[in-house]
């Protein structure tokens, strides 16, 4: 054999070793798409060389193309149709949504699932793709997306546009927080709920705090809603509004210390085909909380300001940070007194609940009471979610990769979750979708997905024990 001969044979087999290989990790997807190598890039994109007119155009364009696509695979995972629950959110302006929503593989159910193993779920694909992880609308370019209600109410008090020209909000209001959420403050139980029914604006909160929070809480407030650039809203040729922008707020995600599902994708993970959705956490509570971020497990509410503040909001990248506006909070005022304010958000009444984090067994029903035994008991849930506050400032790794293979859907790679921090679980009532990057669409999808994935074997009549008992908390 010649040496050309040689080598030609060598590329060839080694041509023929990568293609096996990327076979193996690029199994056929749910939505067919091109498959393409994960590129190998921990940073964003510096210099942008087409002007902002033909990245706006294009974008546009494609819009309708993503929306479609996105709503395609929300209707194939759910049934996102609107089934209130007697139970209504804590100001009592939404109720709670009930039923699983997760559907299921077809001609199997939920019992006959239950008693298979992972490794026979995994081999058969008949993990549901709802509890799979959920691509962002856009998850080619990600970044923070806000639902109508919180778009409009901007809109109408400080006349700044929320909205993207490229994406769309991809839930129904009827599955996301009550809005305006309710305030309570840890300093002033005795107020109730102290929002008015308003959202909180640099328009409004002087108006409705002073005299009741202190001047250092009062500005740790005023900088939590005042503009900063993120990644899609600022002034460069890559931003996603059509109008050169001053940013967007902590609140804004946030809203009034508490969530209105605004989404975004985390900024741990890299590249960005492999980063998961992120769903906004309440921020009530904050005051018990002990690590921070879904998967960074910063050690204060300071420290998690700060990386936010520094990173061009939420995909951890300082160098675009400074190329978009990176804002420098100083640690030893501006920082504390956000996180003050922070702190001082409270979660809502649980008047079934004691000192103790338990059910007062006068108040509560026969249902509730066995979903607080299941819960301490068979369901293990309080093994990460101990009482009072339902979390153990912990990471958990519930290792789904027995149950399902990586597939690229949607342009995200969907690997497995990894260590998760905990999330607590007062007040949960109030904040859906849930897990965190909100696969999960009602508290019943919830007990659903945790009775698969850590074999459980709850009876339905359990499972709606504890799903009323979690309205309580």
């Amino acid at each position: 054999m010649s040496l050309k001969s040689f080598g030609i044979t060598v590329v060839g087999l080694l041509l023929s070793l990568f293609l096996i290989s990327f076979a193996v990790a690029y199994p056929p997807t749910q939505q067919p798409q091109a498959q393409e190598k994960l590129p190998d890039q921990s940073f964003m994109k510096i210099v942008i060389d087409k002007p902002f007119s033909e990245t706006m155009q294009q974008d546009m364009q494609q819009k309708d193309e993503l929306l479609q696509r996105q709503q395609s695979l929300m209707q194939q995972r759910y049934d996102l149709g609107d089934k209130p629950s007697q139970t209504m959110m804590s100001a009592g302006r939404k109720a709670v949504q009930d039923g699983v929503r997760v559907r299921l593989p077809q001609g199997v159910t939920w019992e006959q699932l239950s008693q298979m193993s992972p490794a026979e779920i995994k081999d058969k694909n008949l993990f549901p793709y709802g509890f799979r992880p959920l691509p962002h609308a856009d998850h080619k370019t990600g970044g923070q997306v806000f639902p109508k209600q919180q778009i409009d109410a901007m809109q109408k008090l400080e006349q700044r546009d929320l909205s993207r020209f490229d994406i769309d909000f991809d839930l129904p209001d009827h599955l996301t927080p009550e809005f305006p959420p309710p305030i309570f403050l840890s300093n002033r139980p005795d107020l109730g709920d102290v929002s008015q029914g308003k959202v909180l604006s640099i328009k409004n909160y002087y108006e409705l705090f002073n005299g009741i929070l202190t001047p250092v809480q009062l500005e740790g407030m005023r900088v939590l809603l005042t503009p900063f650039p993120q990644q899609q809203f600022n002034q460069t040729e890559d931003r996603k509004v059509k109008e050169p922008s001053l940013g967007v707020t902590c609140l804004d995600c946030h809203v009034n210390g508490h969530t209105n599902a605004a989404f975004h994708l985390n900024p741990d993970t890299r590249p960005q085909a492999a980063r998961f959705r992120l769903d906004t956490v309440s921020l009530r509570g904050m005051f018990n909380q002990q690590i921070h971020g879904s998967k960074r497990s910063l050690r204060s509410v300071e420290d998690f300001t700060e990386f936010e503040q520094r990173t061009a909001y939420f995909d951890g990248d300082h160098v675009t940070a400074a190329k978009k506006g990176v804002h420098l909070p100083n640690r030893s005022d501006t920082v504390s007194m956000m996180a003050q304010m922070q702190n001082m958000f409270d979660f809502p009444p649980a008047p079934k609940l004691d000192a103790f984090g338990k059910l007062d067994p006068t108040q509560a029903t026969e249902l509730e009471l066995q979903g607080q035994e299941l819960f301490f008991g068979k369901a293990r849930c309080a093994e990460c979610h101990p009482a009072p506050f339902y979390l153990d400032n912990k990471m958990h790794d519930l290792h789904l990769e027995r149950f399902y293979k990586p597939e690229m859907i949607s342009d995200q790679y969907n690997i497995a979750d990894g260590p998760i921090k905990t999330f607590t679980l007062r007040g949960i009532k109030d904040s859906p979708p849930y897990h965190h990057d909100g696969r999960l669409l009602t508290l019943a999808d919830t007990v659903e997905f945790y009775n698969l994935v850590l074999k459980l074997n709850l009876t339905p009549q359990e499972k709606e024990s504890l799903v009323a008992f979690m309205k309580c908390l």
